[in-house]
C-alpha cells in the first residue's frame, strides 16, 4: 500500500502565510517608529483594542507585533497588567551605550579598509544630506539620516556576527539617541563627530575612525543620562 504523500501547500496558502508574516512586521515597524520618535511615551500603557482600530488590523498581528517589540526591549509585558512602552533608565542607558559604543567603534575600524569607493561616496552623500537638516526645528529628517549612517558603517564592516549582535541593540540605541539629539547643542557636537569620522575614512585611518565613533556613541549615551538626571 502506497504511503500517503504529504499535503502540498498551494500558492494561495503560501501567499496567505507570507501576508500574515509581513503584516505583523509592518505593524511592528509602525509601533517601533512611534516608540523611537517619542510619539509613544516611556511608560505609556498600550490599549490593544484602540491600537488595532487605529492601525486597521485584527488582534492577532497586533499581538505578534507587540511580542516582537518586547523581544527588542521596547515594550514591557507585565502579567495581569498588559503591555506598556519600556522606560528609559539611567542604568540601562549607561550599560547599553558601553556595549554598543564598543561594537560600532569596531565597525568603524573594520569599515575603514573594507568599504569600497562606491560605499564611501554613498556615505558622504548621506553625511551631506544630514548636514542639510542639522538646523531643522524637527529632528526627524536629521535623525533618519543619522540612523542610516550608523547602519551603513556597520554594513561596510562586512562582519556578519558583528552586524547580528549590534542589530539586537540597535533599536534601543536609536530610541535613546533620538532623545539626545533633540538637544541642539548635542546635535552640533554630533555633527562635528560625524565630520571627523568622514575625514578618518578619507585618510583610511582605522584607529582614528574607531576612537571617533566610540566617543560619538558614548557622548550620545552621556547626553541622555544627563537628561534623565534632570527629570
Amino acid at each position: 500500500m502506497a504511503e500517503p504523500q504529504p499535503k502540498r501547500t498551494s500558492d494561495a496558502e503560501r501567499n496567505i502565510k507570507l501576508n500574515r508574516t509581513s503584516l505583523h512586521e509592518r505593524v511592528a515597524d509602525e509601533l517601533r517608529d512611534q516608540i523611537i520618535s517619542g510619539v509613544m511615551k516611556p511608560g505609556e500603557k498600550l490599549s490593544v483594542n484602540e491600537l488595532a482600530l487605529d492601525i486597521g488590523v485584527s488582534m492577532t498581528p497586533l499581538r505578534e507585533a507587540i511580542k516582537l517589540l518586547a523581544a527588542e526591549n521596547l515594550i514591557e509585558i507585565t502579567p495581569h497588567r498588559g503591555a506598556s512602552v519600556s522606560l528609559i533608565t539611567i542604568e540601562h542607558t549607561r550599560a547599553l551605550f558601553e556595549v554598543i559604543a564598543g561594537m560600532e567603534g569596531l565597525a568603524a575600524e573594520l569599515a575603514t579598509h573594507r568599504m569600497t569607493d562606491a560605499d564611501r561616496e554613498q556615505l558622504q552623500a548621506l553625511h551631506e544630506k544630514m548636514r542639510s537638516h542639522s538646523h531643522d526645528v524637527s529632528p526627524s529628517k536629521y535623525f533618519e539620516c543619522n540612523r542610516k549612517i550608523h547602519d551603513a558603517v556597520v554594513d561596510y564592516a562586512r562582519n556578519p556576527i558583528l552586524k547580528e549582535q549590534r542589530g539586537k541593540l540597535a533599536q534601543q540605541a536609536a530610541r535613546v539617541r533620538f532623545f539626545a539629539l533633540k538637544n541642539s547643542g548635542r546635535r552640533e557636537e554630533a555633527m562635528q563627530e560625524h565630520e571627523n569620522l568622514m575625514q578618518a575614512f578619507e585618510k583610511r585611518d582605522a584607529d582614528a575612525a574607531r576612537r571617533i565613533w566610540r566617543k560619538h556613541l558614548i557622548g550620545s549615551g552621556e547626553q541622555m543620562i544627563r537628561l534623565l538626571e534632570d527629570c
